[in-house]
């Protein structure tokens, strides 16, 4: 056949085709034994180009250069094939978005006749109110009221016997009209969701309910899969939606429409230890629409909608939902358009007023259901067409039953239901750390032990410790990469090597917690997996510790399998979380989790509409099994591990707020030490040296004026020592903010992990002038903060400090006009 080239390739492989003198028409024989090579290797070394013309003798009359040509363009068009098939899922979802614009456009047009239409209805109503007081006839009394008893004629409710299967098909088919107009008409007034934008890219339309009772989200978007199997999944609630914790099929009813009625009981997690977890009985109804449409509507069946009375548990508060459900239309060309809509009430007078918020929220809903269903259908999308690639030996759905143990296990912890086993332990007098103990075989079950071996071995039960904080002025997106990226200011190794260890058959002795010296070590995060908008990362975390003699037992490395969430900043409604467990290096698929962790959520409404950034700070930071002699021993250690542990997180937070949020909070202020006076004179003194200018204009040459200016200059100024082991010493209030760090944790920066290539290269080219001349510019940049957000600056100053007998103590840098990218 003729050679197709095209590209960059066209003029390399036309002078090909020259040399080799003629085109050449392969035969198919030649043909499937070139296709053979190229399945195995797409770009053939010259060698092995040659090697096949000597193993298939019905090449050999072809020239070496031609067979080169034959790969290029077969290259060529295996790209030209990707890139086509690329552009036309571009151009399904363009399409498929434009046609829910179209749609929204019709909603919001009949929203606005709707309105004129009450509008004109209403001052109609006033105008015949003022007329009426002037008329006080008895006739006009009487007929009006006639007239009001004709227009609202008493409803005629439908048989709803639980045994009689017409009555909860005709509320079936209420609820699923109820569902539509919320989905495609104008049943609520939907405003869109701040930061979810419609594109090809997006998830889809988002928007939350502005003003109705519950809370209400609604999602609309296109999928890459077909409506039956978006359906089984969607009714697959505890295998995306986090706070299901089961969701009971009790009864199905055929319908003589081809669906069927179903009778749930679902019961969910509370999301803190402040308030009770929610139970619903749900009728559910499965129909197919005259266009092909898959409807997937449910209610809760209560007094007021008829229906049978569903079960009843005495740790749970019964919650509504309102007619919702989820519209799945087949596309053209493959694929679905789904609507899912939202809408509960979670009887919010019933909580702590502290917490309400979280129960009034919309988009709280919205993240934690309707983006979650959007999410988790999406990612079995990409993953069955490939678009996500995974390595290691863990396949994509052994990896998302990790993750959700790993959440199942906080949120067991977290609420510590009776019927799983859990009982309250006394207390010490102190109310602000709760410990709960499970010797429930039920418990071990469920984390694959053997439960004649864990009685035998590792002990005769699980203890819980949990606290909950409310901190002011802090985004959990950023607390929770504070956690995770610094545990050495929270984490204690002994406490962290115990509760590795209790997975094992011997325990060893409970630790006592060192006070402040948390570990001295290092972790190591390795990722295993996220989901498709890195919403949820999943890692083993190495801890290595070298606090302790070669010879003691807990000085073995620590395996940990992490799960981190909600660390969009820019993402309204998410609750940030980082759980954890620990694991055996060998991380087999039945691994045993012990969960525990922090979840940090967003308290953001006020009565009087303004906003105040608050969040609720929910530990569940222990854990493990324990031996029954040791119980008292290891409730004590947890006591006190969690109180150091909430200590640590409300320094954090005192330390990481005012960097985010303004001045108004008030600065940090540096520490007020010697040393910390005798450093700002020797960077003041050495850039003056060097340079032959003041670094600032100080009122005086005082050491404690030195060091105030120093630490509200307004560019980052930040020191590197040179003495081994190599860290920053020192960071003015500009250079914590810059490194989105605390002065504990300054030490646990290196240098290379700020400064991206180009910037090292630079650096390392000056150093030896740095050295020998005390200074040098650094041109404009980007680096990264320790959250990994990136910086670009205008230029770096570089100078050598001097101490009192003019050594080189550190590397002093100063990052002018920063700012984040």
């Amino acid at each position: 056949m003729p050679m197709i080239v095209s590209g960059k390739e066209a003029g390399k492989e036309q002078k090909l085709a020259m040399d080799a003198g003629k085109y050449v028409r392969y035969t198919p024989e030649q043909v499937e034994a070139l296709e053979r090579v190229y399945n195995e290797c797409p770009k053939p070394s010259s060698l092995r180009r040659q090697q096949l013309i000597r193993e298939c003798p019905i090449l050999s009359n072809i020239d070496p250069k031609q067979i080169k040509v034959w790969f290029q363009n077969r290259r060529c068009r295996e790209k030209q094939k990707k890139e086509a098939c690329r552009l036309q899922a571009v151009n399904r979802k363009l399409t498929a978005m434009n046609k829910l614009l179209m749609e929204e456009n019709d909603r919001l047009q009949k929203q606005v006749s709707q309105l004129v239409c009450e509008n004109g209805y209403m001052r109609q109503q006033l105008h015949n109110a003022s007329v009426a007081t002037t008329d006080t006839s008895c006739e006009s009394v009487v007929t009006s009221g006639q007239h009001h008893h004709q227009q609202n004629p008493t409803p005629q409710c439908p048989q709803k016997d639980p045994n009689n299967p017409a009555g909860l098909l005709a509320i079936a088919e209420e609820t699923s009209a109820e569902f539509l107009s919320k989905a495609t008409g104008t049943a609520v007034e939907w405003v869109q969701m701040i930061g979810m934008k419609p594109g090809p890219d997006s998830i889809g339309i988002v928007a939350v309910s502005h003003s109705c009772s519950g809370v209400a989200a609604r999602a609309c978007g296109l999928v890459n899969l077909e409506p039956t199997k978006v359906a089984e999944i969607l009714k697959d609630r505890l295998s995306w939606y986090h706070d299901c914790r089961s969701l009971d099929v009790l009864t199905v009813i055929p319908t003589g429409n081809g669906g069927n009625i179903e009778l749930l009981y679902m019961q969910t997690y509370a999301p803190t230890t402040l308030a009770s977890a929610r139970d619903f009985w749900i009728l559910r109804y499965t129909t197919c629409l005259e266009d092909g449409s898959l409807v997937i509507c449910e209610r809760s069946l209560t007094p007021s909608t008829g229906g049978p009375v569903g079960p009843a548990a005495s740790d749970f508060i019964r919650a509504t939902i309102l007619p919702s459900g989820y519209l799945i239309r087949p596309c053209e060309g493959g694929g679905s358009m789904m609507h899912i809509v939202d809408h509960v009430d979670l009887d919010v007078w019933s909580v702590p007023e502290v917490i309400r918020p979280l129960y009034e929220s919309s988009e709280i809903l919205a993240q934690k259901m309707t983006l979650a269903a959007f999410r988790h259908i999406r990612q079995i999308s990409q993953e069955a067409s490939g678009e996500i690639a995974y390595v290691g030996r863990h396949q994509p759905a052994v990896l998302r039953t990790f993750i959700r143990r790993l959440n199942r296990g906080f949120n067991d912890a977290v609420n510590g239901f009776a019927d799983d086993g859990w009982s309250l332990m006394g207390s010490d007098g102190v109310e602000d750390v709760t410990i709960a103990i499970n010797s429930s075989p039920n418990k071990f079950h469920r984390f694959h032990f053997n439960s004649s071996t864990v009685f035998s071995g590792i002990g005769c039960g699980i203890l819980c410790a949990k606290a909950s904080m409310l901190l002011q002025n802090v985004p959990p997106a950023l607390l929770v990469c504070f956690l995770k990226e610094h545990r050495s200011e929270w984490a204690d190794f002994g406490v962290d090597a115990y509760s590795a260890s209790s997975l094992r058959a011997s325990p060893y002795v409970v630790p006592g917690v060192r006070s402040g010296s948390n570990f001295v070590g290092g972790q190591i995060i390795l990722p295993l997996a996220h989901t498709t908008e890195h919403e949820e990362t999943l890692e083993v975390v190495r801890i290595v510790d070298n606090g302790f003699d070669q010879d003691d037992v807990l000085s073995r490395n620590i395996h940990l399998l992490q799960l981190c969430s909600g660390v969009d900043e820019n993402a309204v409604g998410v609750c940030a979380q980082l759980v954890f467990a620990p694991i055996d290096e060998s991380f087999a698929d039945d691994t045993p989790l012990l969960t525990s962790g922090f979840r940090i959520i967003p308290l953001d409404s006020r009565p009087d509409g303004t906003k105040a950034t608050r969040t609720l700070d929910l530990a569940s930071t222990l854990e493990f099994t324990y031996e029954n002699h040791l119980r008292e021993n290891v409730a004590a250690m947890a006591r006190q591990y969690v109180r150091s542990v909430v200590t640590s997180v409300q320094r954090v937070a005192m330390a990481i707020a005012p960097s985010r949020l303004g001045s108004h909070i008030g600065a940090k202020q540096p520490l007020g030490s010697p040393e910390a006076h005798t450093l700002a004179q020797w960077i003041f003194r050495s850039y003056r040296f060097h340079i032959g200018v003041d670094l600032f204009q100080a009122d005086s040459q005082t050491s404690e004026s030195l060091l105030k200016n120093l630490w509200h200059h307004s560019d980052a100024i930040m020191c590197y020592a040179l003495k081994v082991p190599s860290i920053f010493n020192f960071a003015n209030q500009a250079g914590l903010d810059m490194l989105e760090t605390t002065h504990v944790a300054l030490q646990d920066i290196p240098l290379e992990k700020i400064l991206d290539d180009s910037s090292r290269k630079v650096l390392y080219a000056e150093f030896p002038k740095i050295m020998q001349q005390g200074f040098a510019y650094l041109p404009a940049g980007i680096c990264s903060s320790s959250m990994g957000r990136p910086i670009s600056y205008e230029q770096v100053v570089a100078w050598k400090v001097l101490n009192d007998v003019d050594s080189p103590h550190c590397l002093a840098f100063m990052f002018v006009n920063w700012s984040f990218v």
